[in-house]
């Protein structure tokens, strides 16, 4: 396997398997409005970043960013990222973990599809099947759900263009995520001045819990953000696509057995067709990148 594309699937993997694990920490936020919650994630990513980025590496942005093309791009990106951040949060908050999970099961799919539209990436075989696969049991999942899940398909389709764009930049993730925040950083400002102002603060209430945990949405928010750039650097968007089942996983597991919600037959036909596409998926990219044997003749 090439170095680059293990440290890739390595970032990947933990970046998708932090963010399964996100509900758990919105969940202790669940008496903060969504809104305040965004503002604080927004603005105290910009602190983390910028800490990092200026303080801890010691560098400077356009070392990196060089072009007015570059910035209105990454207000592009920085603006997809806050609705799909602000989306997520309400939705689990809301009572709709499902929902939220189910986009992130679809968000392969769309992923899949604009790699192939826009970068030229092409499946195998086994690639196809699992395709296949994954989407009869997004499928199924979908039709017994009832009606169109628009959450889901909102997560899933911000957070693919999103992907898409950090793909084509090809920018270094931590400068790149470090503007990001930037540009979200006035209006999340704004807005808790504001609530302050008004009286409306969660800060207002002096509770030390809530306010270290909305300050320390930033970190967890930077965290993952910079694994998911870096790998989506170094390895294809498809198969960054497929270790997105990771993070709804996760989802659906901290859903069933710590927030008790049903696990109805259409999560199970849904989990069985999905792990057995990934699985299959897996297997032939392993076995396509494992380093070729060189047999060299012996001659007498």
């Amino acid at each position: 396997m090439q170095p680059n594309y293990r440290k890739g699937l390595v970032y990947g993997i933990l970046s998708y398997s932090i963010w399964g694990l996100f509900p758990l920490y919105w969940h202790l936020l669940r008496h903060v409005d969504s809104l305040e919650i965004l503002a604080n994630r927004m603005l105290w990513s910009l602190v983390a970043m910028a800490l990092f980025f200026f303080v801890v590496r010691r560098q400077r942005l356009r070392t990196y960013i060089h072009t007015a093309r570059q910035w209105l791009l990454l207000l592009v990106t920085a603006s997809l990222n806050a609705f799909n951040w602000g989306l997520y949060i309400w939705a689990v908050n809301n009572g709709q973990l499902l929902q939220s999970s189910l986009g992130y099961y679809i968000n392969p799919l769309i992923n899949i599809l604009l790699g192939h539209l826009f970068l030229h990436e092409r499946l195998t075989l086994p690639g196809r099947i699992a395709l296949v696969l994954a989407l009869l049991g997004v499928s199924y999942f979908t039709v017994s759900y009832g009606n169109l899940p628009l959450i889901s398909l909102a997560l899933a389709t911000s957070f693919a263009v999103y992907g898409l764009l950090k793909k084509k930049m090809e920018l270094d993730a931590t400068p790149a995520l470090t503007v990001e925040t930037f540009w979200m950083a006035p209006p999340a400002a704004a807005f808790i001045i504001y609530l302050v102002v008004s009286g409306q603060s969660t800060l207002c209430t002096f509770h030390l819990p809530t306010a270290l945990l909305l300050m320390g949405a930033g970190v967890v928010t930077a965290v993952p953000l910079l694994l998911f750039g870096k790998a989506a650097n170094n390895i294809s968007l498809s198969t960054l696509g497929f270790l997105q089942y990771i993070s709804p996983t996760g989802q659906f597991l901290i859903g069933v057995l710590l927030f008790h919600e049903d696990f109805t037959p259409a999560h199970i036909v849904c989990f069985t067709l999905i792990w057995t596409g990934l699985i299959i998926y897996t297997i032939a990219e392993l076995r396509r990148l494992s380093p070729k044997p060189n047999h060299q003749s012996i001659k007498p």
